[in-house]
């Protein structure tokens, strides 16, 4: 066989190697134009939206160094992985976020040296194609709080640092239940419906002050009601880096669905209301109906009804958010103030509230019911902001409308029914909500072991 003859066998027995690797290789999702859930992609769509606000916003929060909080630490960039979910809701995922199999970036913080659509490959050195096995050595990674060393798709290799904020994660519920709420000392699950307010930056960083404050004033007393240790190896750890995972996003459907069944069984009527929130659905349809368009100023006799929805938001919560609920205005407080320490806007709360109202989204702990409303409005007036917070409250006075809604049925917000009393958890594994169940669940791929 000549030279030559021998060099062409060489390259073809190179290239067909090359093209039998290639064709070995994982296989991802491709957006291939099928018809998709199209709910969910406007969710997915409202997710990376709401990550995008947060993220810089957490970050931000890192400039407190605040010397009396718990600590976690946290990553400048935020990743979503379309791994486990069904084929066509893949698409879904590729089509809204271009978010595949493999972690992509969804959301980053200013300085980070990842950028939107960035797929990661491997985490200090350990590649692995189980994206939820990825994502377990992503969190450990950032636990230590030490520089790290991340590879891309590209073929990229970086350095990522994480920074220290207060303790309590602030996330957003899966795209498949966006009404998903809860609140933990450890992380609180935040509605999809806020992202609908179009976040500003001050807005955002009032929601994870909120967050923080409400695990700085709560957690002592929801650990009080439970307290679980165990974060390694569970379904949590993973959630506080991506709440969208296949995992939580199953954990959260079978939380509501246990609130849901919980509601059915009960005998009471009027209980049964409560936990269905019907006059919450009421007070929104009012509010639609009252209004010609987004922009025309409400009423206050709407307002009331949009707040007292919120009342009933609030007291519908169970299990460890119904705890941490009874503190959500000293959460507003320490929101307040550390706002004023980082140089932000600390009326940001209510800009966020009268966005909220005004929008009927009153189904989230960022919203103020009337007795939350007059509370951090005397802070305010404290600091001399009273007519600030009249103005963007279209004129409407707190004090005034915590009177007027003194004979509405639901203003003052009643203890309303939870399938599991406060005193007696009772047996169910969502009973203390979906974060303390998350605490309880092993990962996926442990559980396959």
């Amino acid at each position: 066989m000549s030279t030559a003859a021998r060099a062409m066998r060489s390259l073809f027995v190179l290239l067909l190697s090359l093209l039998l690797a290639a064709c070995a290789g994982p296989k991802y999702t491709v957006d291939d134009g099928r018809k998709v859930d199209e709910t969910l992609l406007a969710n997915i769509r409202a997710y990376g939206t709401g990550e995008q606000a947060i993220r810089p916003a957490i970050a931000r929060s890192a400039a407190l160094r605040d010397p009396e909080c718990d600590k976690q630490w946290e990553l400048p960039f935020a990743v979503a992985t379309a791994y486990g979910w069904a084929e066509t809701d893949r698409v879904a995922w590729v089509r809204g976020l271009g978010v595949d199999e493999r972690l992509t970036v969804v959301a980053t913080a200013p300085g980070s040296p990842l950028t939107l659509g960035d797929k990661l490959l491997a985490v200090r050195g350990q590649k692995d194609n189980d994206s939820e096995r990825l994502l377990a050595t992503l969190a450990e990674a950032r636990d230590t709080g030490k520089p790290f060393a991340l590879s891309l798709s590209s073929g990229r290799t970086l350095t990522v640092t994480p920074f220290e904020v207060c303790r309590g994660y602030t996330r957003l519920a899966p795209p498949n239940t966006p009404e998903m709420q809860d609140y933990h000392w450890l992380l609180s699950l935040h509605a999809l419906e806020i992202t609908r307010a179009n976040l500003t930056e001050d807005e955002a960083l009032w929601t994870v002050l909120w967050t923080q404050g409400l695990s700085e004033e709560g957690g002592a007393r929801m650990k009080t009601y439970h307290y679980g240790s165990q974060i390694v190896g569970t379904l949590y750890n993973l959630a506080t880096l991506a709440t969208g995972l296949r995992g939580a996003a199953l954990a959260a459907e079978a939380a509501i669905n246990a609130a849901k069944n919980a509601a059915s069984t009960v005998a009471s009527e009027i209980v049964k209301q409560q936990i269905i929130e019907q006059g919450k659905a009421l007070a929104a349809q009012r509010i639609r109906d009252g209004l010609s368009e987004a922009a025309q100023q409400l009423t206050k006799q709407q307002v009331m009804n949009a707040m007292q929805a919120v009342a009933s938001n609030r007291s519908s919560l169970w299990g460890v958010a119904r705890v941490g609920a009874t503190v959500f205005d000293r959460a507003d407080q320490w929101a307040f103030e550390h706002a004023l320490k980082l140089g932000a806007n600390p009326l940001a709360g209510f800009t966020l509230h009268q966005k909220l109202i005004e929008r009927s989204l009153v189904s989230n702990g960022l919203a103020f019911d009337a007795e939350r409303l007059a509370a951090i409005n005397k802070i305010a007036e404290a600091k001399g902001l009273g007519y600030e917070v009249q103005a963007i409250l279209r004129g409407i006075k707190p004090d005034e409308l915590m009177l007027a809604m003194d004979s509405m049925p639901l203003a003052s917000a009643p203890e309303a029914f939870a399938y599991e009393n406060v005193n007696d958890p009772g047996s169910g594994r969502y009973a203390r909500g979906l974060i303390n169940a998350m605490l309880d669940i092993p990962m996926e791929s442990d559980a396959r072991k």
